[in-house]
């Protein structure tokens, strides 16, 4: 179709000549995405389906976590896949929350993990567990030899992950707030693995989600005082990516990888 044609169509110029030659506008810019997958959703439509090997497949999948994330959810799948699958690879991204939705529209990445809460509408899911929190600290802590009272464990110094960085309130903070409480929260960290070197290495505590600990060594973990409210966890991918078989493939071995997980 000729560009004159889609300028009428469009109502806009579309390509605008500029110092490198043809520029396009902010229009067309915002039709690149959505014409993309109509093309796209045009060739899954006429091209026959082919069926995904893993034994020969040489993918290369990418997926955005939290480094919590990556330790309950992929974790249990890699050895499955470097098995199942040796030629293709995982790039692993530091989940960016507010570029999720720009991220999948412009297939930067094929699946994120999420949280329900929160989770862009738009993109196809499936829940992957429920997770709860438990209250850690060091092998030994003096503070967890026995039961704790609430107002024992408001007096504990803890920390929290903060992943926007310099946050001191978490979901344990709320639900104290309700009961007219506050914790002693003295230090904020961006992500849950330099979490659990602190709690191994210093008196503070942290309440924090059961799989990150489950087994963890140099730890005593153990209930919390007070009912936290836990969350659900979230895999989200694109439409494009929805009825490909190597993603179809990759889903269902982290489902299942989940499920013979032990509780």
């Amino acid at each position: 179709m000729q560009l004159a044609r889609l300028r009428e169509i469009f109502a806009d110029p579309l390509l605008l000549p500029g110092p490198r030659g043809m520029q396009p506008t902010a229009r067309a810019d915002e039709l690149r995405g959505p014409l993309r997958d109509a093309l796209l959703a045009l060739e899954l439509a006429v091209a026959p389906v082919q069926p995904f090997d893993p034994a020969t497949a040489a993918q290369t999948w990418r997926v955005a976590a939290t480094d919590y994330m990556a330790s309950a959810i992929l974790l249990p799948v890699l050895n499955t896949l470097r098995i199942s699958s040796p030629a293709s690879r995982l790039a692993l991204f530091e989940l960016q929350p507010a570029r999720l939705v720009q991220q999948a529209d412009r297939d930067e990445v094929d699946l994120f993990f999420h949280t329900r809460d929160g989770a862009p509408p738009g993109l196809h899911q499936r829940l992957l567990f429920r997770e709860r929190y438990v209250l850690a600290g060091r092998a030994g802590h003096p503070a967890l030899r026995s039961p704790l009272s609430l107002a024992q464990f408001c007096q504990l110094e803890q920390v929290i992950v903060s992943p926007d960085g310099g946050g001191f309130s978490a979901a344990t903070d709320s639900a104290l707030a309700n009961l007219g409480l506050a914790r002693r929260v003295v230090l904020s960290v961006p992500h849950f693995l330099f979490m659990l070197e602190t709690l191994r290495n210093s008196e503070l505590v942290a309440v924090l989600p059961e799989r990150l600990v489950r087994g963890a060594e140099g730890l005593t973990v153990v209930e919390p005082p007070l009912a936290v409210a836990g969350f659900e966890m979230l895999m989200l991918w694109h439409e494009r990516w929805h009825r490909d078989p190597a993603h179809r493939w990759l889903r269902q071995q982290i489902v299942t990888s989940l499920e013979e997980k032990p509780c």
